[in-house]
């Protein structure tokens, strides 16, 4: 059961936020996705700049659409979460990803605490959000806590005039897990 309930924390560190599985996106279009611009740097260096070409607008937008991700990943709420998501996704299947959600949010009570938002990249129908993420998690079944911390970046592009989520890539810094009480 312990194995069980170790290899379970593991899985959720590694398709924290959207069930970003190794599968779903091979060697060659990661390779891509990293040389085309997206994600990169804003994952291995220390300092993230803010992009300095978006429109006011459009980073409030970008901004409110990251924040609304977070909230309905913390709320739980499998319909809002599912609002949030791009119906073309590059980094993950559509299909599968209200199962998986909805397969996490039934075993973890999850929270994540977003710092340094920061919109990393934009242009062409497409923006990077960078954060830093501390996630706190439950297993429900046996009462085990992790928490991590990481540094998260979340891509978006526009979709019938809204900003969906269309990959995330997360580096995890650390971790902890104990038995709860």
């Amino acid at each position: 059961m312990l194995k069980k309930s170790i290899l379970a924390v593991f899985t959720l560190l590694i398709l924290t936020a959207c069930g970003n599985k190794k599968e779903d996106m091979s060697a060659e279009e990661r390779a891509k996705v990293i040389e085309d611009g997206t994600v990169g740097f804003e994952m291995m260096g220390e300092n993230v700049e803010k992009a300095t070409n978006v429109p006011a607008e459009e980073e409030k937008a970008i901004l409110g659409a990251f924040d609304e991700y977070i909230a309905a990943l913390n709320a739980e709420e499998i319909e809002r979460y599912m609002q949030t998501i791009s119906k073309n996704p590059k980094g993950f299947k559509y299909d599968e990803e209200e199962a998986y959600a909805t397969e996490v949010f039934d075993q973890f009570d999850i929270t994540r605490d977003v710092e340094n938002v920061t919109i990393a990249k934009y242009g062409d129908g497409e923006a990077q959000v960078f954060a830093n993420i501390r996630m706190h998690s439950l297993q429900v079944e046996t009462n085990i806590e992790h928490e991590s911390a990481g540094r998260q970046v979340t891509v978006f592009v526009k979709e019938d005039n809204h900003w969906k989520v269309t990959s995330v890539f997360y580096i995890g810094d650390d971790t902890k897990s104990t038995t709860g009480k």
